[in-house]
Protein backbone atom coordinates (compact mmCIF):
# COMPACT_ATOMS: atom_id res chain seq x y z
CA UNK A 1 0.00 0.00 0.00
CA UNK A 2 2.84 2.55 1.02
CA UNK A 3 4.95 1.06 -2.41
CA UNK A 4 1.63 2.23 -4.46
CA UNK A 5 1.27 5.23 -2.84
CA UNK A 6 5.15 6.04 -3.12
CA UNK A 7 5.03 5.62 -6.86
CA UNK A 8 2.07 7.32 -7.72
CA UNK A 9 3.67 10.43 -6.00
CA UNK A 10 6.25 9.74 -8.46
CA UNK A 11 4.17 9.82 -11.88
CA UNK A 12 2.69 12.38 -10.59
CA UNK A 13 5.86 14.73 -9.67
CA UNK A 14 7.25 13.14 -13.09
CA UNK A 15 4.37 14.82 -14.64
CA UNK A 16 4.48 17.84 -13.12
CA UNK A 17 7.67 18.56 -14.12
CA UNK A 18 7.03 17.42 -18.17
CA UNK A 19 4.16 19.98 -17.61
CA UNK A 20 6.33 22.95 -16.78
CA UNK A 21 9.08 22.32 -19.11
CA UNK A 22 6.45 21.60 -21.77
CA UNK A 23 4.97 25.32 -20.72
CA UNK A 24 8.26 26.91 -20.40
CA UNK A 25 9.73 26.03 -23.76
CA UNK A 26 8.31 27.02 -27.51
CA UNK A 27 5.49 24.92 -28.94
CA UNK A 28 6.08 23.30 -31.90
CA UNK A 29 4.80 26.86 -34.19
CA UNK A 30 7.14 28.60 -32.07
CA UNK A 31 9.96 26.70 -32.62
CA UNK A 32 9.53 26.97 -36.32
CA UNK A 33 9.55 30.91 -35.88
CA UNK A 34 12.57 30.51 -33.95
CA UNK A 35 14.22 28.50 -36.17
CA UNK A 36 14.15 31.09 -38.92
CA UNK A 37 14.78 33.96 -37.14
CA UNK A 38 17.90 32.23 -35.70
CA UNK A 39 19.37 30.82 -38.75
CA UNK A 40 20.86 33.73 -40.59
CA UNK A 41 20.84 34.04 -44.68
CA UNK A 42 24.18 32.70 -45.67
CA UNK A 43 26.47 36.01 -46.62
CA UNK A 44 26.57 37.01 -50.30
CA UNK A 45 29.99 36.33 -52.08
CA UNK A 46 31.24 38.82 -54.46
CA UNK A 47 33.64 37.42 -57.31
CA UNK A 48 35.34 39.90 -59.13
CA UNK A 49 37.75 39.84 -61.74
CA UNK A 50 40.89 42.53 -61.35
CA UNK A 51 42.53 43.04 -64.71
CA UNK A 52 45.75 44.55 -64.45
CA UNK A 53 48.63 46.42 -66.95
CA UNK A 54 51.70 45.20 -65.07
CA UNK A 55 53.35 41.36 -66.06
CA UNK A 56 52.06 38.97 -63.56
CA UNK A 57 53.39 39.15 -59.93
CA UNK A 58 56.29 42.02 -61.25
CA UNK A 59 57.33 42.86 -58.00
CA UNK A 60 55.94 45.70 -56.89
CA UNK A 61 53.67 46.98 -59.42
CA UNK A 62 52.76 43.34 -60.16
CA UNK A 63 52.73 42.33 -56.66
CA UNK A 64 50.43 45.43 -55.48
CA UNK A 65 47.12 44.33 -57.00
CA UNK A 66 47.72 40.42 -55.67
CA UNK A 67 48.14 42.45 -51.98
CA UNK A 68 44.89 44.68 -52.70
CA UNK A 69 42.69 41.30 -53.59
CA UNK A 70 44.23 39.42 -50.53
CA UNK A 71 43.49 42.41 -48.10
CA UNK A 72 40.11 42.85 -49.53
CA UNK A 73 38.87 38.53 -48.87
CA UNK A 74 41.01 38.90 -45.64
CA UNK A 75 38.81 41.73 -44.38
CA UNK A 76 35.72 41.01 -45.86
CA UNK A 77 36.09 37.33 -44.57
CA UNK A 78 35.27 36.12 -48.31
CA UNK A 79 32.80 37.90 -48.97
CA UNK A 80 34.83 39.96 -51.49
CA UNK A 81 36.52 37.17 -53.50
CA UNK A 82 39.07 38.92 -56.63
CA UNK A 83 41.06 36.85 -59.07
CA UNK A 84 44.27 38.77 -60.59
CA UNK A 85 44.76 38.87 -63.89
CA UNK A 86 47.95 40.09 -65.14
CA UNK A 87 48.78 42.10 -68.61
CA UNK A 88 47.56 40.08 -71.56
CA UNK A 89 45.48 37.20 -69.22
CA UNK A 90 42.21 38.11 -70.14
CA UNK A 91 42.43 41.93 -71.60
CA UNK A 92 45.51 44.27 -73.16
CA UNK A 93 47.02 46.09 -70.90
CA UNK A 94 46.07 49.47 -72.81
CA UNK A 95 42.70 47.94 -72.68
CA UNK A 96 42.29 47.88 -68.75
CA UNK A 97 40.46 51.32 -69.05
CA UNK A 98 37.80 50.20 -71.58
CA UNK A 99 37.40 46.76 -70.02
CA UNK A 100 36.37 47.96 -66.09
CA UNK A 101 34.19 50.80 -68.07
CA UNK A 102 32.13 48.41 -70.49
CA UNK A 103 32.14 45.20 -67.06
CA UNK A 104 33.82 42.76 -68.44
CA UNK A 105 35.78 42.88 -65.16
CA UNK A 106 34.90 44.91 -62.55
CA UNK A 107 38.13 45.90 -61.28
CA UNK A 108 41.22 46.99 -62.49
CA UNK A 109 44.74 48.26 -61.67
CA UNK A 110 46.61 50.73 -63.98
CA UNK A 111 48.06 54.39 -64.51
CA UNK A 112 45.86 57.34 -65.45
CA UNK A 113 48.92 58.96 -67.73
CA UNK A 114 47.71 55.18 -69.95
CA UNK A 115 44.50 56.68 -71.05
CA UNK A 116 45.94 60.01 -72.25
CA UNK A 117 44.61 59.13 -75.79
CA UNK A 118 41.17 59.05 -74.49
CA UNK A 119 41.07 61.65 -71.77
CA UNK A 120 44.59 63.74 -72.11
CA UNK A 121 44.57 65.08 -68.56
CA UNK A 122 43.62 61.98 -66.88
CA UNK A 123 47.89 62.08 -66.68
CA UNK A 124 47.05 64.58 -63.95
CA UNK A 125 46.45 61.98 -61.62
CA UNK A 126 49.33 59.53 -61.90
CA UNK A 127 52.27 62.12 -62.73
CA UNK A 128 53.45 65.19 -64.29
CA UNK A 129 56.88 66.29 -65.67
CA UNK A 130 58.32 68.47 -62.84
CA UNK A 131 55.64 68.24 -60.54
CA UNK A 132 54.14 66.85 -57.13
CA UNK A 133 56.20 63.82 -55.64
CA UNK A 134 54.47 61.01 -53.94
CA UNK A 135 54.42 62.46 -50.28
CA UNK A 136 52.94 65.98 -52.04
CA UNK A 137 50.28 63.72 -54.31
CA UNK A 138 48.56 61.71 -51.62
CA UNK A 139 48.12 65.35 -49.84
CA UNK A 140 46.51 66.40 -53.11
CA UNK A 141 44.41 63.61 -53.75
CA UNK A 142 43.20 63.10 -49.89
CA UNK A 143 43.36 67.05 -48.55
CA UNK A 144 42.98 69.05 -51.62
CA UNK A 145 40.07 68.44 -53.94
CA UNK A 146 41.99 66.08 -56.32
CA UNK A 147 40.34 62.71 -55.31
CA UNK A 148 36.83 64.48 -56.27
CA UNK A 149 37.86 66.26 -59.33
CA UNK A 150 39.61 62.61 -60.43
CA UNK A 151 36.20 60.87 -60.04
CA UNK A 152 34.28 63.66 -61.48
CA UNK A 153 36.25 63.01 -64.65
CA UNK A 154 35.94 59.52 -64.37
CA UNK A 155 32.51 59.95 -64.03
CA UNK A 156 31.29 59.80 -67.76
CA UNK A 157 32.73 56.12 -68.35
CA UNK A 158 31.36 54.72 -64.93
CA UNK A 159 34.05 54.23 -63.27
CA UNK A 160 35.70 55.07 -59.69
CA UNK A 161 38.85 55.72 -59.20
CA UNK A 162 41.13 55.06 -56.12
CA UNK A 163 45.39 55.63 -55.87
CA UNK A 164 46.68 52.62 -54.78
CA UNK A 165 50.64 52.38 -55.48
CA UNK A 166 53.36 54.75 -55.90
CA UNK A 167 57.28 53.98 -56.37
CA UNK A 168 58.59 57.38 -55.53
CA UNK A 169 60.78 59.86 -57.52
CA UNK A 170 61.62 57.32 -61.03
CA UNK A 171 64.99 57.07 -62.90
CA UNK A 172 65.12 58.93 -66.30
CA UNK A 173 66.02 55.65 -68.30
CA UNK A 174 68.25 53.24 -69.89
CA UNK A 175 69.73 54.98 -73.06
CA UNK A 176 72.50 52.76 -75.26
CA UNK A 177 74.58 56.15 -76.20
CA UNK A 178 75.69 58.78 -73.82
CA UNK A 179 73.44 61.98 -73.36
CA UNK A 180 75.99 65.11 -73.11
CA UNK A 181 74.00 67.51 -74.58
CA UNK A 182 70.11 68.54 -75.82
CA UNK A 183 71.57 67.35 -78.98
CA UNK A 184 71.70 63.99 -78.19
CA UNK A 185 68.09 62.91 -77.66
CA UNK A 186 67.60 63.94 -81.41
CA UNK A 187 65.93 61.34 -83.10
CA UNK A 188 66.55 58.75 -80.11
CA UNK A 189 63.33 56.42 -79.90
CA UNK A 190 62.44 56.07 -76.13
CA UNK A 191 59.80 54.02 -74.29
CA UNK A 192 57.78 56.50 -72.32
CA UNK A 193 53.92 57.29 -71.80
CA UNK A 194 51.91 59.80 -70.65
CA UNK A 195 52.78 63.68 -70.53
CA UNK A 196 56.85 63.10 -70.21
CA UNK A 197 56.38 61.09 -73.93
CA UNK A 198 55.29 64.61 -75.21
CA UNK A 199 57.69 66.67 -73.37
CA UNK A 200 60.43 63.98 -75.26
CA UNK A 201 59.15 64.76 -78.42
CA UNK A 202 59.23 68.59 -77.92
CA UNK A 203 63.01 68.50 -77.28
CA UNK A 204 63.85 66.01 -80.53
CA UNK A 205 62.80 62.71 -79.15
CA UNK A 206 60.38 59.98 -80.35
CA UNK A 207 58.05 58.49 -77.69
CA UNK A 208 57.01 55.26 -78.33
CA UNK A 209 54.34 53.70 -76.36
CA UNK A 210 55.21 50.22 -75.08
CA UNK A 211 53.56 47.88 -72.31
CA UNK A 212 56.28 46.81 -69.57
CA UNK A 213 56.27 43.08 -71.23
CA UNK A 214 57.14 44.73 -74.30
CA UNK A 215 60.14 46.55 -73.05
CA UNK A 216 63.09 44.49 -72.90
CA UNK A 217 62.35 43.00 -76.29
CA UNK A 218 62.04 46.39 -77.69
CA UNK A 219 65.54 47.18 -76.37
CA UNK A 220 67.46 44.12 -77.47
CA UNK A 221 66.25 44.26 -80.69
CA UNK A 222 66.39 47.95 -81.46
CA UNK A 223 62.96 48.71 -81.88
CA UNK A 224 64.00 52.02 -79.65
CA UNK A 225 67.04 53.73 -78.51
CA UNK A 226 66.33 53.95 -74.67
CA UNK A 227 63.55 53.33 -72.40
CA UNK A 228 62.56 54.85 -68.87
CA UNK A 229 61.01 52.27 -66.71
CA UNK A 230 60.45 52.79 -62.72
CA UNK A 231 63.92 52.51 -61.24
CA UNK A 232 66.40 50.05 -60.03
CA UNK A 233 63.93 47.50 -57.90
CA UNK A 234 62.08 47.33 -60.99
CA UNK A 235 64.72 47.74 -63.69
CA UNK A 236 66.96 45.02 -61.83
CA UNK A 237 63.99 42.28 -62.29
CA UNK A 238 63.85 43.23 -65.43
CA UNK A 239 66.88 42.37 -66.62
CA UNK A 240 67.30 46.09 -68.35
CA UNK A 241 70.95 46.04 -67.40
CA UNK A 242 71.36 42.87 -69.80
CA UNK A 243 70.27 45.51 -73.08
CA UNK A 244 71.35 49.14 -72.15
CA UNK A 245 74.85 50.83 -70.80
CA UNK A 246 74.15 54.03 -69.09
CA UNK A 247 71.48 54.57 -66.38
CA UNK A 248 70.22 58.22 -66.49
CA UNK A 249 69.13 59.94 -63.47
CA UNK A 250 67.17 62.24 -62.69
CA UNK A 251 63.47 61.00 -63.14
CA UNK A 252 61.91 64.36 -64.50
CA UNK A 253 59.28 62.65 -66.07
CA UNK A 254 57.99 60.84 -63.13
CA UNK A 255 58.20 62.43 -59.77
CA UNK A 256 55.64 60.49 -58.00
CA UNK A 257 53.58 58.06 -60.07
CA UNK A 258 50.42 57.65 -58.80
CA UNK A 259 48.69 54.42 -59.40
CA UNK A 260 44.99 53.48 -59.54
CA UNK A 261 42.63 50.92 -58.86
CA UNK A 262 39.53 51.63 -60.67
CA UNK A 263 36.16 49.70 -60.20
CA UNK A 264 32.95 49.71 -62.73
CA UNK A 265 30.54 52.11 -61.24
CA UNK A 266 27.61 49.26 -60.87
CA UNK A 267 29.85 46.74 -59.32
CA UNK A 268 30.64 49.32 -56.93
CA UNK A 269 27.22 50.16 -56.19
CA UNK A 270 26.04 46.63 -56.07
CA UNK A 271 28.15 46.11 -52.53
CA UNK A 272 27.05 47.01 -49.59
CA UNK A 273 28.22 49.82 -47.38
CA UNK A 274 30.96 47.86 -45.74
CA UNK A 275 32.27 46.19 -48.36
CA UNK A 276 32.15 49.13 -50.22
CA UNK A 277 34.61 51.12 -47.24
CA UNK A 278 36.88 47.98 -47.53
CA UNK A 279 37.83 48.80 -51.10
CA UNK A 280 38.62 52.23 -50.06
CA UNK A 281 40.87 51.10 -46.97
CA UNK A 282 42.41 48.26 -48.37
CA UNK A 283 43.28 50.81 -51.43
CA UNK A 284 45.06 53.74 -49.21
CA UNK A 285 47.08 50.80 -47.53
CA UNK A 286 48.49 49.42 -50.99
CA UNK A 287 49.41 52.71 -52.18
CA UNK A 288 51.16 53.27 -48.52
CA UNK A 289 52.83 50.08 -48.91
CA UNK A 290 54.16 50.18 -52.36
CA UNK A 291 55.58 53.40 -51.31
CA UNK A 292 57.67 51.95 -48.91
CA UNK A 293 58.54 48.79 -50.75
CA UNK A 294 59.97 51.09 -53.49
CA UNK A 295 61.94 53.13 -50.55
CA UNK A 296 63.30 49.75 -48.93
CA UNK A 297 64.30 48.11 -51.79
CA UNK A 298 65.41 50.83 -54.67
CA UNK A 299 69.20 51.71 -53.02
CA UNK A 300 70.32 47.95 -52.88
CA UNK A 301 69.38 47.10 -56.20
CA UNK A 302 70.89 50.28 -57.63
CA UNK A 303 74.51 49.11 -55.64
CA UNK A 304 73.43 45.26 -57.18
CA UNK A 305 73.40 46.92 -61.08
CA UNK A 306 76.71 49.49 -60.30
CA UNK A 307 78.87 47.15 -58.23
CA UNK A 308 77.75 43.43 -59.62
CA UNK A 309 76.83 44.53 -63.06
CA UNK A 310 78.72 47.39 -64.38
CA UNK A 311 75.83 49.77 -65.12
CA UNK A 312 77.35 53.35 -65.99
CA UNK A 313 74.65 55.73 -63.43
CA UNK A 314 75.08 59.33 -65.24
CA UNK A 315 73.41 62.49 -64.40
CA UNK A 316 71.37 64.54 -66.69
CA UNK A 317 73.45 67.47 -68.05
CA UNK A 318 72.02 70.77 -66.82
CA UNK A 319 70.65 72.11 -70.23
CA UNK A 320 68.86 69.08 -71.21
CA UNK A 321 67.30 69.14 -67.38
CA UNK A 322 66.57 73.09 -67.88
CA UNK A 323 65.08 72.09 -71.96
CA UNK A 324 62.85 69.57 -70.87
CA UNK A 325 61.38 71.93 -67.72
CA UNK A 326 60.90 74.53 -70.13
CA UNK A 327 58.91 72.21 -72.67
CA UNK A 328 56.71 70.47 -70.03
CA UNK A 329 55.19 73.55 -68.53
CA UNK A 330 53.65 74.06 -71.94
CA UNK A 331 53.17 70.52 -72.51
CA UNK A 332 50.96 70.07 -69.25
CA UNK A 333 49.46 73.74 -69.67
CA UNK A 334 47.93 72.13 -73.17
CA UNK A 335 46.39 69.63 -71.93
CA UNK A 336 44.35 71.23 -69.32
CA UNK A 337 42.94 74.22 -72.27
CA UNK A 338 40.69 71.12 -73.85
CA UNK A 339 37.64 71.89 -71.91
CA UNK A 340 36.60 73.29 -68.81
CA UNK A 341 36.97 70.23 -66.12
CA UNK A 342 40.54 70.13 -67.61
CA UNK A 343 40.79 73.46 -66.41
CA UNK A 344 39.90 73.47 -63.14
CA UNK A 345 42.17 69.64 -62.48
CA UNK A 346 44.97 71.58 -63.80
CA UNK A 347 44.21 74.86 -61.19
CA UNK A 348 44.02 72.38 -58.60
CA UNK A 349 47.26 70.87 -58.92
CA UNK A 350 49.05 73.57 -59.63
CA UNK A 351 47.51 76.05 -56.95
CA UNK A 352 47.94 72.85 -54.49
CA UNK A 353 51.91 72.51 -55.95
CA UNK A 354 52.60 76.11 -55.31
CA UNK A 355 52.01 76.01 -51.95
CA UNK A 356 53.11 72.71 -50.86
CA UNK A 357 56.06 73.60 -52.73
CA UNK A 358 56.93 77.01 -50.38
CA UNK A 359 56.35 74.71 -47.03
CA UNK A 360 59.09 72.29 -48.36
CA UNK A 361 61.43 74.78 -49.06
CA UNK A 362 62.03 75.29 -45.60
CA UNK A 363 61.00 71.90 -44.34
CA UNK A 364 61.49 68.51 -46.56
CA UNK A 365 64.14 69.82 -49.34
CA UNK A 366 66.36 71.97 -46.42
CA UNK A 367 66.08 68.73 -43.78
CA UNK A 368 67.13 66.87 -47.00
CA UNK A 369 69.96 69.09 -48.01
CA UNK A 370 71.44 69.75 -44.53
CA UNK A 371 71.22 65.92 -43.18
Amino acid sequence: MQGTFIGSVKLVFAALIIAVLGACGPNQEDASESGSSVMAEPEKVYRWKLITTWPKNLPGLGTGPERLAEKLRLMSRGRLDIKVYGAGELVGPFEVFDAVSQGTAEMGHGAAYYWRGKIPIAAMFSTVPFGMNAQEMNGWLAYGGGMELWRELYEPFGLIPFAAGNTGVQMAGWFNKEINSLSDLEGVKMRIPGLGGEVLKRAGGIPVALPGSEVFTSLQTGVIDATEWVGPYNDLAFALHTVAKYYYYPGWHEPGPTLEAIVNKSAWESLPEDLQVMIEVASRSVNDDMLSEFTARNNAALRTLVDEHGVELRRLPDDVIAALKSASQDVVAEAASTDELSQRIYDSYMAFLADVRAYHEISEQVYVNIR
